[in-house]
């Protein structure tokens, strides 16, 4: 069983995926060949924004927005501490601090109840996770934003294919930025990612930053990044794109089932009203965490755990909080473990995981 399987969605669109990456062969242009411009008109019509770059990572696409944004030393920004660290170590790359704000126990995103305390007259922006696959409430935090004349920036890594309220996720903020890492619910074969902005001029500097501060060839009025997309990475998409709607309802199905199956047998993770959710991991909640991935090991069925420690214990971040400033982010941190999630996992596959973390939890008691 495979906890994300790559090889079977590629043997599926094997002719398509092919028969892109073949023509990047043959028209040799591998640094921001025509395939790119194809992508990023198709992704702004699917986010329902105007403007689309594609970047060389997900972290490349956050470290470019705070730049464009100007934010930097002596700036905060705020995000959560229940994320992976890229989150929070493109705050520190341009300079500025990162101030956590506590998660929702469920949704696993930032509480937007305790947002506008920590706001101050250096808060720069306000970085929001879209965690696991589903986005936070944009509505309460864009307004708080405006309130304080703060941009948003949504750290869609994992949601790309969400919405909330129909609107999609990476379309709801002043900048969204996603990734296309290969086990994202919508990857390549290496590392790439975009940003989406429907500001004109925010989408220029970006672009500009991008590729070495240049607005034009030798021509280099910002300081910049070699930030670019891969050309044939770009054509894996392509191939990829037609596909992704149906892709991303089967993970609904399959999450919903998890659900179903799981409720009042371990902690499962509850689709916000007004969103939907695209499963980047199903993940769930055990007391016993350690016990259960070693039952499910011995079964030969995979798991992971996104995250086991909050970024405020790992040294690099040490000094912005300590043991017990965000209990739900660190309770969470010990307890989540996710399981198998793509949209080919056949319903046998499903049906081992499910009978496997029932009769671990028969065995101990509900949690």
């Amino acid at each position: 069983m495979e906890f994300v399987d790559l090889k079977q969605q590629y043997q599926l669109h094997a002719a398509e995926i092919d028969g892109r990456i073949q023509r990047v062969l043959d028209h040799g242009h591998f640094i921001m060949g025509p395939e790119i411009a194809e992508l990023e008109e198709a992704l702004a019509r699917r986010v329902g924004v105007p403007h689309c770059i594609t970047t060389g990572s997900g972290t490349d696409s956050l470290e470019i927005a705070l730049r464009a944004l100007g934010v930097g030393p002596g700036d905060e920004v705020i995000t959560v501490p229940f994320t992976w660290i890229s989150t929070a170590e493109v705050i520190g790359l341009v300079g500025a601090r990162p101030v956590f704000v506590d998660i929702e126990p469920t949704s696993f995103n930032i509480d937007v109840a305790k947002l506008e305390a920590a706001i101050t007259p250096r808060t720069r922006a306000i970085l929001p996770v879209s965690l696991f696959g589903q986005m936070p409430d944009y509505g309460h935090i864009n307004a708080l934003a405006a309130e304080h004349g703060i941009p948003v920036i949504e750290d869609g890594a994992q949601s790309f294919g969400a919405t909330q309220r129909g609107r999609s996720s990476c379309g709801v903020t002043t900048v969204g930025g996603t990734s296309f890492f290969p086990a994202k619910p919508f990857g390549c074969y290496g590392d790439g990612g975009a940003l989406f902005s429907d500001d004109g001029a925010l989408a220029a500097t970006m672009k500009a930053i991008r590729t070495h501060g240049g607005q034009r060839r030798h021509h280099h009025p910002l300081l910049g990044m070699n930030g670019r997309f891969d050309t044939i990475q770009a054509a894996v998409l392509l191939a990829k794109l037609p596909y992704f709607d149906e892709e991303v309802e089967r993970r609904a199905l399959i999450g919903a089932r998890y659900t179903e199956e799981f409720r009042g047998v371990v902690g499962v993770p509850e689709v916000v009203p007004g969103n939907t959710h695209v499963y980047a991991q199903y993940t769930i909640r055990v007391r016993n965490r350690d016990s259960l991935k070693q039952a499910l090991d011995r079964q030969g069925i995979p798991s992971a755990v996104y995250y086991p420690r909050c970024l405020h214990e790992q040294p690099v971040f040490a000094e912005y909080g300590s043991w017990g400033d965000f209990p739900v982010a660190e309770a969470a941190s010990r307890e989540v473990l996710s399981l198998p999630m793509h949209p080919f996992l056949s319903e046998p596959d499903q049906d081992l995981v499910i009978a496997a973390v029932r009769a671990w939890s028969d065995r101990r008691g509900p949690e």
